[in-house]
């Protein structure tokens, strides 16, 4: 006789809201005593930072931040962002953490789309912030991080000085957590939801996935603006991980400060390993050094370098609308029979899915079905998990378009090989990836197109040796009109960017169909013949 259950009868005993707060709660008591974070020479423990966190918490509290309130920081990585990914949080609030590079005119359309009602911002950026607000037409509330000549009301330690909030889950674990904006593919960048969910589940699948162990030494490299840090600064609870913030991102500041504190793991771009393993003081490390790596393919070149000096590399694949990767390229044993760019090669692949993803296919978008797994037959990635994004902030249209058949749509196209490994072969969306960041060609485009001389524009990706792609204009100039490749270059700095300015200018008639549209396959052959830029 089969047995029946009754449907399960969820209450207080048996169902509690998934949250990374938890992760903290739990750290303060286990690793109490541990060190969570160092930066310039000073070192919090688990339980000062989880203190620390509930004072924020209340700081925003008291200052009317609440459920589903926005609050923005625009900082690079510091102890103070790492615990604002809890305080604020804790307060019910959604974290958007915001490109420190990008220039005032998207940070001021951040700042305005998000709903934003508070702004912690470090005090060397002020004159970015002063600039974004000029054209919002308006100010925000401003706390300041860090020392020096900021415009806050007041300072981070105010916060820091109020009376510890207690520890509270959300109430729905599918309440936003935090508010992550594309690089803007599209043109304008789309505001992508995070939940409490989404982000634990995301934080135990890279403990799983990438094998964490207890008590890691984790150097800080990821930008918290994208994906939130990959969500590291989660996962580095649950093991009781120190936190290692170096003073700046040049190649033998972050080489020392492995050094000097032992590091164990990191997370870091392809560009970012290049410049590790090319800098004249790279010696190799022993043990070897766990590295994560994501934002571009990385060369195999560039693996093969990184070996030689003692990192162990996995690559990731994702996307801000998986909360980052979702895909890893796991290291198969019959792997260490093969020469050293036979290795670099296959650890290029974009491999299998993270334990917390229910799914990844790679489909023929006119048939459904999946692509045959022969290395050969490209489709675009499909992904189905509770690491996928709730939707786009304010923006039905393109969430509905990103979802179809119970399946988020990457618009990446990939092919399967016969292990059922995945690997990009190319774009479906016209992205520019320069140094692990996504440049829009539209937006760029909008700028050459309001230069005077220039009658149509169209930009695409060019190999670049150090940032793997950088942007390559196409410029059809007006009758008549005059310009030069430095002078384009250097109106378009005026406007973007650094990593979104075009590297070369390429004066031509532009290849157009029989209805007008310009034919950027043409040109990104082009682009492509002319070589690496240095």
């Amino acid at each position: 006789m089969r047995a029946h259950f009754d449907a399960p009868q969820w209450g207080e005993a048996n169902h509690v809201a998934l949250s990374p707060l938890s992760f903290l709660q739990r750290a303060a008591i286990v690793y109490g005593n541990l060190p969570a974070s160092t930066f310039g020479g000073v070192t919090r423990t688990w339980a000062e930072v989880a203190l620390r966190v509930r004072s924020v918490a209340a700081g925003l509290a008291a200052r009317g931040i609440g459920l589903g309130d926005t609050v923005s920081v625009l900082s690079p990585n510091c102890p103070e962002l790492f615990e604002l990914h809890y305080a604020v949080p804790l307060a019910g609030a959604v974290l958007n953490t915001i490109n420190t590079r990008l220039e005032p005119e998207t940070v001021a359309y951040i700042l305005d789309h998000s709903d934003c009602r508070l702004v912690l911002a470090d005090t060397t950026l002020a004159p970015l912030l002063r600039a974004a607000f000029a054209l919002m037409g308006r100010a925000l509330p401003i706390i300041d991080i860090g020392h020096g000549a900021g415009f806050g009301e007041t300072g981070y330690d105010a916060l820091v000085a109020a009376i510890p909030m207690e520890w509270a889950l959300p109430a729905d674990e599918g309440q936003a957590i935090t508010l992550n904006y594309t690089s803007g593919t599209s043109g304008r960048p789309k505001g992508v939801i995070y939940h409490h969910r989404g982000a634990y589940l995301m934080a135990l699948g890279t403990v799983a996935g990438w094998s964490l162990p207890q008590r890691p030494t984790y150097l800080s490299v990821v930008p918290m603006f994208h994906c939130n840090g990959w969500n590291h600064p989660w996962a580095m609870a649950i093991v009781g991980g120190h936190m290692i913030f170096a003073a700046d991102m040049a190649p033998e500041t972050l080489l020392q400060a492995m050094k000097d504190h032992g590091v164990t793991h990191l997370g870091a771009a392809p560009v970012i390993l290049q410049m590790l393993c090319e800098s004249p003081t790279a010696v190799p490390f022993s043990p070897r050094v766990k590295v994560m790596t994501a934002g571009a393919p990385p060369p195999p070149s560039v693996l093969e370098k990184a070996a030689a000096i003692g990192l162990e590399v996995m690559q990731v694949y994702g996307l801000t609308e998986t909360y980052g990767h979702i895909s890893q390229c796991l290291w198969q044993d019959d792997w260490s029979d093969l020469a050293p760019a036979e290795q670099a090669a296959k650890q290029a692949m974009q491999g299998v899915a993270f334990p917390m993803v229910e799914g990844i296919r790679v489909v023929d978008r006119d048939t459904g079905q999946n692509v045959r797994p022969d290395g050969l037959t490209q489709g675009e990635i499909a992904i189905r998990g509770n690491t996928v994004m709730k939707g786009y902030y304010k923006d039905p249209t393109a969430t509905e378009a990103a979802f179809r058949d119970g399946w988020f749509w990457s618009g990446d196209a990939a092919v399967v090989h016969p292990d059922g490994y995945i690997q990009i072969r190319d774009r479906l969306k016209d992205v520019i990836i320069s140094g692990g960041e996504n440049v829009s060609s539209v937006e760029v485009e909008a700028v050459l197109y309001r230069h005077p001389a220039i009658k149509a524009a169209a930009v695409v990706a060019r190999p670049h040796e150090r940032w793997g792609e950088a942007p390559c204009a196409f410029v059809e100039l007006r009758e008549g009109a005059k310009t030069t490749e430095a002078e384009v270059i250097a109106f378009c700095r005026s406007h973007l960017a650094g990593f979104k300015t075009p590297k070369s200018v390429v004066f031509q008639e532009l290849p157009k169909t029989a209805t007008g549209k310009i034919q950027k396959f043409i040109l990104r052959d082009t682009a492509r013949a002319l070589g690496s830029l240095v």
